[in-house]
């Protein structure tokens, strides 16, 4: 039975709150988490899936944010300075309250001009002194035979050497699943498919939410003290649910990333193209065992799923032909993806690239409190300014903020024992790294879910077992086959053709596991049909 969500749909029908978070990606997660721990009762709602829009649509990385840093001496404009020196602060302490989620990867920026290694070479000295005592590996210039070994793609002609530095990589959708985990542990309700349609107001104030369940379009409302909308691109929507007459802040960019085999031998390091033809920045990163190149700002409108545009992908592939051997052919797409980036507006910037990543608070005079822009790298800065906020709100004095040194589900200090336990298990060694890097120290408790199957592989070609589908719809909050071929497996960003291959697997084990009706199984299939859907969907 599907007991958790179910569990907390009572709570929200039943109980009150001191705090309703609206919005279930990295910021409302993060809000969550911090209020929690600060003494507060906190319940958090998600009208798709957790981390399903933006959150699970990155670039994968844990940055300080190089281009920032660049606009900053350019522009001398403070506020990237200080954005740059927060995001270098809190990539380290993301590292150390999510070691399985969170590791360190090199990135080359490769010169084909002489003074160009110069030039950022300065520049990443400047980005490591702004690291200060975070910083983990200074940058260093590399010679041009280095940079092939490290990238052999790279093309020759021209190439005069490098400039290595250092930022994070991780699983974006796993990272907002596994704070949302930690704040249920901690007694937050939480539950997915759960829209806000609407506001309770008891004197003009903010008393409650109305609800409606997505999956049986049930409606009730719950009460709750302070209400907090962290619904990134929906931002301005729900703030007109709060008051029609709001003027909009919020500007949309998108990015879109395709996904290909990781070539043999392929590249030791994460490669950054700090200028393309348009002045973005392409990507090329090892991630998961496979090649992600991407890239990001373009402007865009708001979208429930965005998909990649055929001249979006058409760019990525004549950028990558300039700079890299070969190219990327069609057929060589395993996956894409866009993902929605919720900037500040400002009237005076034509340029989504141009626009800060910083982030603000807003609060309407009924008391919704609504969190604008930032990037996944500050969510938990952005988290902390909220819930300082919220007592303000409340007129009670604040604890202090603890989520700078509160462990995440999965990284806790069992993560040794559970190597052990996993390297003595009959599991192959990929599917073994691959458990380990996605749950963490919870790893070992999907061997209590492998059934007569044994050790059975989702798909030939990839480490995932079909013992994690059951141990999902238990433990992780999945409602839907989506839920898990998208975001707690990733299979699907890596590779949709195994992802369509594998559906009928997992949707009869959560159609078994969840007790579906022929009504559910329905749209589980019309659901997982749409999101796989490469081309964008009418309306």
């Amino acid at each position: 039975m599907e007991i958790q969500r179910q569990q907390a749909l009572k709570a929200l029908r039943e109980r009150s709150f001191d705090v309703l978070v609206i919005g279930g990606g990295a910021t409302g997660a993060g809000i969550a988490l911090d209020a929690q721990l600060r003494g507060l009762k906190v319940a958090l709602v998600e009208r798709f899936d957790f981390s399903s829009g933006t959150s699970s649509r990155s670039t994968k990385l844990v940055h300080g944010g190089v281009r920032y840093l660049e606009q900053a001496v350019l522009h001398l404009d403070r506020s990237q300075f200080k954005l740059v020196r927060e995001a270098l602060s809190e990539r380290k302490i993301l590292s150390e309250i999510a070691p399985h989620l969170v590791h360190w990867l090199p990135l080359l920026i490769p010169m084909y001009r002489r003074f160009g290694a110069t030039y950022y070479h300065v520049g990443l000295r400047m980005y490591d002194w702004l690291a200060g005592k975070h910083l983990v590996h200074r940058s260093r210039v590399v010679s041009r035979q280095e940079a092939l070994e490290l990238c052999p793609q790279l093309k020759k002609t021209g190439l005069k050497g490098g400039v290595i530095y250092y930022d994070g990589q991780f699983d974006d959708a796993r990272m907002a699943l596994s704070i949302l985990m930690t704040a249920a542990q901690e007694g937050a309700v939480l539950s997915n498919y759960v829209e806000a349609i609407g506001f309770e107001k008891s004197g003009g104030t903010l008393s409650g939410v109305k609800l409606r369940d997505a999956l049986t379009s049930e409606e009730w409302s719950t009460s709750a003290r302070c209400v907090i909308n962290a619904t990134g691109p929906y931002t301005d929507r729900i703030r007109a649910l709060d008051d029609p007459r709001c003027k909009p802040r919020l500007r949309v960019s998108s990015g879109t990333h395709l996904v290909l085999q990781r070539p043999n031998p392929g590249p030791q390091v994460g490669v950054l193209i700090p200028k393309t033809q348009d002045k973005r920045v392409l990507f090329v990163l090892p991630w998961l065992e496979h090649l992600v190149v991407g890239t990001t700002d373009a402007d865009s409108k708001i979208s429930d799923d965005p998909k990649p545009t055929p001249q979006e992908i058409t760019f990525i592939q004549e950028e990558y032909q300039r700079y890299f051997e070969g190219d990327i052919s069609n057929s060589a797409i395993l996956s894409s993806w866009s993902g929605l980036r919720p900037l500040i507006q400002d009237s005076g910037t034509q340029n989504t690239a141009a626009l800060t990543r910083d982030h603000a608070l807003d609060e309407s005079s009924s008391g919704l409190l609504s969190v604008f822009g930032g990037k996944w790298t500050t969510y938990r800065l952005m988290s902390q300014d909220t819930v300082n906020k919220i007592f303000n709100q409340l007129k009670r004095v604040s604890p202090p903020c603890r989520t700078h040194q509160f462990k995440l589900v999965g990284g806790g200090l069992g993560l040794a024992q559970a190597r052990e336990v996993l390297k003595n298990s009959s599991l192959p060694k990929p599917t073994q790294e691959h458990l380990l890097r996605a749950y963490g120290d919870q790893s070992t408790g999907i061997l209590d879910f492998l059934k007569n199957e044994g050790n059975e592989l989702l798909h030939p070609h990839h480490p995932i077992i079909l013992g994690e589908v059951d141990y999902c719809a238990r433990k992780e909050f999945v409602s839907r086959s989506s839920d898990f071929l998208f975001r707690r497996s990733r299979l699907a960003f890596l590779d949709k053709k195994a992802a369509e291959a594998s559906f009928s697997k997992v949707h009869e084990r959560l159609s078994q596991e969840l007790q579906w009706t022929s009504t559910q199984r329905r749209a589980d299939q019309l659901d997982f049909s749409n999101q796989l859907n490469e081309k964008p969907l009418p309306g």
